[in-house]
């Protein structure tokens, strides 16, 4: 039986020494041909990088934020941000391993995030943005008890750090959880 498909995840904050193996995993999930093992793939509206070291680094040593490392059996296979903002926290730079996906354990990570920003923070909501065209990914949102606000910000279109876009009606919106 393969222990590693069973055992139960750990969750630790992100150091300097995992800046590595995170910007791998965050653009397996979401860029290039590996994506497209998952379903979060973005490779059919971005191309280019998701993130670089100098955006995990900044995670890591920003005072309001944590970056979570998902491991299983000592392995790196998942992360996620965590932004206090004042009265609500921020989601971000959520990333599963691709060959993981599927399963289950995205669930299991944003039940412990909310958690640890309700018990860090005491904050009654979780902000998070979303490409408003990944219908999939937000429905999925949704059934987690996210709503859409309909609040948009734009696409930075021409900051290749966030990806070069393949289509012109890219925008952010603004999907909001009472954590309660």
């Amino acid at each position: 039986m393969d222990t590693a498909a069973t055992s139960a995840p750990t969750f630790r904050d992100a150091t300097d020494a995992d800046v590595g193996d995170l910007v791998a995993l965050i653009e397996s999930a979401y860029r290039g041909d590996s994506s497209r093992t998952g379903w979060t793939t973005e490779a059919d509206i971005l191309q280019g990088q998701r993130t670089d070291p100098r955006g995990v680094r900044e995670v890591i040593e920003s005072p309001d934020s944590r970056l979570l490392v998902v491991e299983r059996d000592g392995r790196t296979i998942a992360c996620c941000q965590l932004e206090h903002r004042g009265d609500h926290a921020y989601f971000g730079m959520f990333a599963v391993s691709p060959a993981l996906q599927g399963a289950g354990l995205g669930k299991t990570i944003i039940a412990e995030a909310e958690r640890a920003a309700r018990e860090s923070w005491g904050v009654g909501e979780m902000h998070m943005t979303v490409i408003s065209v990944r219908d999939d990914l937000i429905a999925w949102y949704e059934r987690r008890g996210y709503r859409r606000t309909g609040r948009t910000t734009p696409f930075p279109y021409g900051d290749e750090r966030f990806g070069i876009p393949l289509r012109t009606d890219l925008r952010f919106e603004l999907l909001i959880k009472e954590l309660g």
